[in-house]
């Protein structure tokens, strides 16, 4: 069985406020076709989401232009739990409405600067009225509708603290945590505007999984045309041993890009785009707001 893709990019995000490198920052690791057709990995550190993204595009355009598909992975939520839409009074597809809204209220300077926290406290707000279900922040950043620490327990007429795939597991952090170790929410609040830049500019040769794929095993016939499938990743599922002068984020992306590449060498990276055979019941919820991890 063939591979789906030539190339495997994967991305560990940061929503730092100022320009940083090395432990805690961003990496970008890319595992490619080297002049041998042996797949190469190499790993990059910008110091900003600018250079980020700058990185990202030109890292696709470059594999376009050798007609490589290719897998594309980003460690934060690239949806929200079910009901966030329906709270914002959002129109249109669930995920599609968030990662807009979300794209359309980001400042995010050249410098990392960025209004996260405004954010979030915006959407308590427009949710709930009160400093919930966001929360964390340093105490500088906190307002009437944002706290530095949870204000209160997640009760069963209030949102889901986690998402379906978070609960599979029972690892990641909750996208409403915005603030210290193990934070995904800040991750997720500058990054799918990211996202939103890429889909902007590369349309429909950009699928995001499993929103526009289907919650199903994929086939090359489901990705005539697609150049790249974007997923969301959980980089310690895959956690690889740091080689000697390597910091433990570039061995994540390095271990990820390679787990991912051994899947679609033996073909069974197909059925991970899918979902479980005890999962069928899950598969509107996922596809229609709450998106899913890649492998779980």
């Amino acid at each position: 069985m063939s591979r789906l893709f030539d190339a495997y990019v994967m991305v560990d995000w940061s929503a730092a406020s100022r320009p940083t490198t090395g432990s805690d920052s961003i990496w970008i690791g890319v595992l490619k076709k080297n002049v041998r057709f042996q797949l190469a990995f190499e790993a990059h550190n910008p110091s900003t989401r600018a250079e980020a993204l700058a990185l990202i595009e030109k890292t696709l355009a470059d594999l376009a232009r050798r007609n490589d598909r290719v897998l594309l992975g980003f460690d934060f939520p690239l949806g929200f739990p079910k009901g966030t839409a329906a709270a914002l009074k959002l129109k249109g597809a669930p995920w599609s409405a968030l990662i807009d809204f979300v794209a359309s209220e980001m400042r995010d300077k050249p410098d990392n600067t960025n209004n996260r926290f405004q954010i979030g406290a915006k959407m308590n707000r427009l949710m709930t009225g009160e400093a919930f279900p966001f929360w964390g922040c340093p105490a500088k950043d906190a307002q009437t509708m944002l706290a530095v620490k949870r204000p209160r327990d997640h009760a069963a007429e209030d949102l889901p603290e986690y998402r379906l795939a978070e609960q599979a597991i029972k690892g990641p952090s909750p996208i409403w945590k915005l603030y210290y170790q193990g934070s995904v929410g800040g991750q997720a609040l500058t990054g799918l505007p990211v996202v939103k830049k890429l889909k902007s500019k590369l349309g429909d040769g950009l699928k995001l999984w499993p929103f526009e794929t289907g919650w199903k095993p994929l086939t090359p016939d489901d990705l005539e045309g697609v150049a790249v499938v974007a997923a969301e990743i959980y980089p310690t599922l895959h956690a690889g041993k740091p080689g000697a002068g390597e910091v433990k984020d570039a061995a994540q992306v390095r271990a990820a890009a390679e787990h991912f590449a051994a899947l679609d060498e033996k073909g069974r990276l197909a059925a991970a785009f899918g979902p479980k055979k005890d999962q069928d019941s899950l598969v509107e919820t996922v596809t229609q707001e709450e998106g899913w991890i890649l492998g779980v």
